[in-house]
């Protein structure tokens, strides 16, 4: 009987010990994952805290008398006094408006003129440069209204410029698009294409399990050897251009080969074999299985699979560094041999930037690359859960 009551007693303090150690493993995974949370929250509210400034901007209402003179001269147009707080993009612009309207001579016209990075950080209660007598001017056109703060339009619609007001993301966004459409293009079917061979028609045996580690190892290498790579064959030998879109996009590809391909293979495989193993009873051949049995099944697995992979190169600045994409592009590319730059390899050269209105348009390009790739991300969510339904 006393035996019988200490095996109890024993059993109980075991059990106990159990859900002590359940509550401390439950309370360390959630302090892990508040955590992470913590830090992305932080995170978030830095480059939105940071970048927000970048969506808006100051003009001056200011009404022009257009003279002929003005055409060779359009800095004219303004009293010397605003030139310290007008940036140098809108007389440039003025002097191409005038141009292309010289029948508005001799007539008088309200214009919206942009001022200057160091007058918007003056405005914006910042550190700025500019001299007493610039700010003191800034102070008397805020009190009689002529100042307005309106959207940026012109951070989307237009390139990069050495003038950090005039800066904008429209020929990396460009860019990325065009890369980003040569590595899907070129490596998805390629991709799909060999995790089905490797997974349904290649033997199982020594140089299917070789070929299946160093594809995994592929995945694992450094992104910056995949840059160098892509100089070496797409530049030097086949002769691309430095810096191009088609260039840049193959270089990619090259990274989301093996992605791709294991993001297949792993699809392939949640497939059950009963699949394969019915159509096989029914005398279909193994083509017109995997054809149109086993790959619809495992679609959207590889299209969220492939969608994902895609959503990771997207933010890579290392390989496309190597090969030229990191250059000054203030044009919009408008073909795949266009010198252009990308989204990640933007946020590099302005965050080298010295001025403060740098600072604002890295983050807000971040905020940009953020939102690009939480839509990608989105998209997989949405084709995963609407091809788990069908199936």
């Amino acid at each position: 009987m006393t035996n019988s009551k200490n095996q109890s007693d024993f059993e109980l303090k075991e059990l106990k010990i159990r859900h002590f150690k359940g509550r401390v493993f439950k309370f360390i995974c959630s302090f892990a994952l508040l955590f992470c949370v913590g830090f992305l929250a932080i995170f978030l509210y830095k480059v939105a805290s940071l970048g927000a400034g970048a969506f808006s901007t100051y003009y001056l209402k200011q009404e022009i008398l257009i003279t002929e003179n003005l055409l060779n001269n359009p800095r004219d147009a303004l009293p010397r006094q605003l030139h310290g707080i007008v940036s140098r993009a809108w007389f440039w612009e003025f002097g191409n408006f005038l141009q292309e309207n010289k029948n508005l001579i001799n007539t008088k016209r309200e214009f919206e003129i942009l001022l200057n990075a160091n007058a918007k950080q003056y405005l914006k209660n910042q550190t700025s440069k500019l001299s007493a007598k610039n700010m003191q001017l800034l102070d008397e056109l805020r009190e009689k209204g002529l100042i307005v703060s309106k959207f940026n339009k012109e951070f989307f619609l237009n390139g990069d410029s050495k003038i950090p007001e005039a800066a904008g993301v429209l020929s990396s966004i460009v860019g990325t698009m065009l890369t980003m459409f040569v590595a899907m293009v070129t490596s998805v079917p390629i991709a799909i294409a060999s995790a089905i061979y490797i997974e349904e028609f290649l033997k199982d045996g020594k140089f299917k399990s070789i070929l299946q580690v160093n594809i995994n190892n592929l995945a694992a290498v450094p992104s910056i050897l995949f840059g160098l790579l892509g100089l070496g064959v797409f530049v030097n030998l086949f002769g691309l251009a430095r810096g191009s879109a088609l260039a840049g996009g193959l270089t990619l590809s090259l990274m989301s080969l093996p992605i791709v391909i294991v993001s297949t293979t792993a699809a392939l495989k949640a497939v059950p074999n009963s699949i394969r193993q019915a159509g096989m009873a029914l005398g279909i051949s193994k083509v017109d299985v995997v054809k149109d049995h086993v790959l619809p099944s495992a679609f959207g697995g590889i299209l969220t699979g492939s969608i994902v992979s895609l959503a990771q190169i997207i933010g890579e600045t290392a390989p496309l560094i190597i090969i030229g994409m990191i250059a000054f592009v203030p044009q919009t590319p408008t073909s795949l041999s266009d010198a252009t730059t990308v989204i990640p390899a933007q946020i590099f050269s302005w965050a080298s930037m010295p001025e403060f209105a740098y600072v604002e348009r890295t983050n807000a390009a971040i905020l940009v690359l953020l939102a690009l790739l939480l839509v990608m991300n989105l998209v997989a969510f949405y084709l995963r859960k609407k091809y788990q339904k069908k199936g």
